[in-house]
């Protein structure tokens, strides 16, 4: 029995702080001596032999309370310190991602407007075009950057809020695919656009977001003359988003890992922070809905977005 009464004790010392748990070791000795130690049924104590054991048994329990409370703080003190250097390391790398993420497209900017304020009358308007969309392309990479930090921050703070609306898919997609028109390249956008599709309510600026982050991703981590392929299609009120690329694939082993934080695959091409499906997957996360990876027979990778949707077509809208 007291055995038990000190096992109680330790458990309650993983738990509390440490005066509720020397109240507890002292009511625990207090109770042990009541019920177990003779006469029973009062605090009273006869003969010496039970006198020392009964402060025994209080010391004994006091330490073991003490001694629990200490190792679960210092095992604290352990997690958070390993969570600090975690804390660190993820950041120091984001700082140092951003060093060059964010420096490379203003550099290039002032770079090229310093070429035309010095040499505009010197250079031909093809050449000007030229430094006008090298412009144009780094000012986009320079706000997805930004937009990229101000999500992630949206996410990790619980305040996204998705904002339902009837929206065209079809519309959505030309939209995004437009926007990279300077940025493509000589990689291929492919979205036909399935005229079957019923009107989704779905948030916009996320499916934007999500979208977009896919197409970089795929921009970013394939090489030239790679065709990404966009299809939209809905099954029992849940809008599927398949994005393909015939690139080089991911290793097996790291599929799980793509949408951590910060993960970057090893030998990839240089720049990117690694944020940009760990964002996918939490604004996916806040639509309800799931994301999936798999690598294609003939090679690249396909992504698969699953949202539950309410859907209506545009008869069925008259009233809404």
């Amino acid at each position: 029995m007291a055995l038990l009464l000190l096992v109680t004790v330790s458990l309650l010392a993983m738990v509390f702080d440490i005066l509720p748990v020397l109240i507890a070791s002292t009511l625990s000795a207090l109770i042990w001596n009541f019920f177990f130690i003779p006469p029973i049924f009062t605090l009273h104590i006869d003969n010496t032999e039970d006198v020392l054991m009964f402060f025994m048994y209080f010391i004994i329990a006091s330490v073991n309370a003490v001694l629990t409370f200490k190792i679960r703080e210092q095992e604290k003190k352990v997690r958070d310190k390993d969570e600090k250097e975690k804390s660190i390391k993820l950041y120091n790398t984001l700082l140092n991602s951003l060093s060059h993420e964010l420096r490379t497209p203003i550099s290039t900017i002032l770079g090229a407007i310093d070429t035309l304020k010095e040499n505009k009358q010197k250079i031909s308007e093809e050449n000007q075009e030229v430094l006008l969309n090298e412009m144009a392309i780094a000012g986009l990479r320079l706000n997805r950057q930004v937009e990229n930090l101000l999500n992630i921050s949206r996410l990790e703070s619980s305040n996204l809020k998705p904002n339902f609306i009837w929206s065209d898919m079809n519309e959505i997609l030309y939209s995004i695919i437009d926007s990279f028109k300077f940025t493509k390249e000589a990689h291929e956008i492919i979205y036909h656009p399935n005229e079957t599709l019923p009107l989704i309510k779905i948030d916009n600026g996320f499916i934007e977001q999500i979208i977009n982050n896919l197409i970089s991703n795929a921009l970013h981590h394939t090489h030239p003359n790679t065709t990404i392929i966009i299809e939209v299609f809905v099954e029992n009120d849940i809008c599927l988003i398949e994005i393909a690329d015939n690139g080089g694939g991911i290793p097996e082993d790291k599929i799980d890992l793509v949408f951590e934080k910060f993960y970057r695959l090893p030998n990839s091409k240089s720049g990117g922070t690694g944020l940009g499906l760990s964002i996918v997957k939490g604004y996916i996360q806040a639509l309800g809905g799931n994301i999936s990876l798999a690598n294609n027979a003939k090679g690249g990778v396909t992504f698969t977005i699953a949202i539950p949707s309410e859907t209506s077509y545009i008869n069925s809208l008259k009233n809404e």
